[in-house]
């Protein structure tokens, strides 16, 4: 790989301060990719069939508003650059609008479906407005592919810290900050994490600084950049591959706390959590507490709520440990072949989950920490392959439009994450699910344990096959950076 030169260095306070944004940000987007629909279904008591449809139009409008986000980003001029300036104007916005899209005011049933339909729509613009800049932002920051494997790897640390609170800590803090009361409880949980992102966006946007500056004599028309994408071979992959990991992060992160609840043996997972020691170390916990005239830590009783933070856990802290071996094999193997054989081995433990029957507690939790740790060798490559992406367009067409190209992608990104989020909800109403019945029917919990193996596998399955087609190779790579350092050193020059 080509030596990083001073210029193109980012120090390690800046890739901490860019990443602060991703963590903000995650603290929303992880909450609507894991229990989106499990808060329309079971919390503001939608019909399965009413939260399919919001979840699907909803986000395919916000996506649709992408480019047009996007083509406004790269024609954003300001003394802060074109990307930090929204991430500072979204910031309050942003936090605002999810505490309303997670409050559950008492209304008709009519009622309840519009308000959580303009809620969804309104959270998914802002955050086309916000992480759109965020996400073309690393594309500027440095030149350099090594540099941004290593901001990428910083960024999505943060992303696991934002996963970690949201799969692990988000249901106790549901009910703590709702004495019990859920409706509640997420309104005041989303409190928090408004203010809190709000704060990360401040610290993004004033440890930031862009560093790749189109030529001053750049002039192109949005037919000219429309074009260029068009004929951008390596984006079109890219593209479909985020809409198929999207469809499964949201499908299987939507329906693992529907598994817990309905496949999973109560009994079983109840003795598996005793016989680990779980818990004994949350008595441990509240008996410090309590020792220190403290509060109790009010983690939820039940073995299936239990049971579904300690798997996600499991999965988030492997996925920290995959993500430490990502930067040194994507430059050993380059990034496609790492992306491809990590997915691909990630997707065989996902498989497994197919034939588990619900009293292998054990196994569930295991395949969960294996498919973690090589699901997060992926994390950081797929960001920072795109940012390859917009060079490759410099390269080849001496014209750089980053953020119309991020827009197409979080465009995908979207769409993935409506595909998915709809077809839990879609699923759920396929094979009866009744959130009001105290058992589930047979076919509906064998629905479910199709839906977080097979067909949650599918689309990892086929974004492998996509792979084989991605032509930036680790040689192209090289010859990508050395040419671009070469055209910007002469036109400084």
């Amino acid at each position: 790989m080509t030596p990083t030169q001073p210029g193109d260095a980012v120090p390690t306070l800046e890739k901490i301060g860019y990443s602060l944004g991703d963590l903000a940000a995650n603290l929303i987007f992880q909450t609507l990719l894991t229990f989106i629909a499990f808060f329309y279904t079971d919390v503001y008591k939608l019909p399965p069939n009413t939260a399919a449809t919001i979840i699907f139009l909803g986000g395919l409008t916000g996506a649709c508003f992408n480019p047009l986000m996007g083509l406004i980003a790269d024609r954003t001029s300001t003394r802060w650059g074109k990307f930090r300036p929204w991430i500072l104007w979204t910031a309050v916005p942003f936090g605002a609008i999810a505490i309303l899209a997670f409050s559950t005011p008492d209304l008709a049933p009519g009622g309840k479906a519009a308000y959580a339909a303009i809620t969804y729509v309104m959270l998914m613009l802002v955050y086309s407005a916000n992480n759109l800049p965020y996400a073309a932002l690393s594309g500027v920051l440095t030149g350099s592919m090594a540099e941004r494997n290593s901001l990428s790897a910083y960024r999505f640390v943060a992303v696991m810290v934002a996963q970690f609170i949201i799969q692990v800590l988000l249901l106790p803090l549901v009910l703590i900050l709702g004495d019990g009361d859920k409706m509640l409880g997420f309104q005041r949980t989303m409190m928090v994490f408004a203010g809190a992102g709000t704060l990360c966006f401040l610290a993004t946007f004033f440890t930031t600084r862009e560093r790749i500056v189109p030529a001053p004599s750049q002039r192109s028309t949005v037919r000219q950049d429309v074009a260029d994408l068009a004929g951008n071979r390596p984006w079109i992959i890219m593209l479909v591959l985020t809409i198929l990991i999207f469809v499964t992060l949201a499908l299987k992160g939507g329906m693992y706390i529907y598994y817990f609840k309905n496949y999973l043996h109560e009994a079983a997972l109840a003795a598996f959590l005793r016989d680990i020691g779980f818990n004994a170390f949350i008595d441990g916990v509240n008996h410090a507490l309590t020792g220190m005239g403290l509060a109790k830590f009010q983690w939820p009783e039940d073995a299936a709520t239990s049971g579904f933070s300690l798997f996600n856990a499991g999965g988030i802290l492997f996925m920290i440990v995959g993500i430490g071996f990502s930067k040194p094999l994507a430059d050993r193997f380059g990034k496609r072949n790492t992306f491809g054989g990590a997915l691909l081995v990630a997707t065989l433990f996902m498989l497994a989950f197919c034939v588990y029957p619900p009293h292998a507690i054990g196994l569930v939790f295991a395949s969960q920490v294996a498919h973690g740790f090589f699901y997060g060798i992926t994390i950081p490559l797929l960001w920072a392959m795109i940012a390859d992406v917009a060079d490759y367009s410099e390269w080849k067409n001496h014209r750089r439009a980053t953020a119309l190209l991020f827009s197409a992608i979080i465009f995908g990104l979207k769409a993935g994450l409506s595909i998915g989020s709809a077809l839990v909800a879609g699923l759920l109403s396929h094979y009866g699910y009744d959130a009001q019945a105290a058992q589930q029917a047979p076919a509906t919990v064998d629905g479910i344990r199709v839906a977080v193996s097979l067909y949650a596998s599918a689309p990892f399955l086929l974004s492998v096959v996509c792979l084989a087609f991605y032509e930036i190779r680790k040689s192209m790579e090289v010859q990508i950076e050395r040419d671009l350092a070469a055209r910007r050193t002469l036109k400084a020059a």
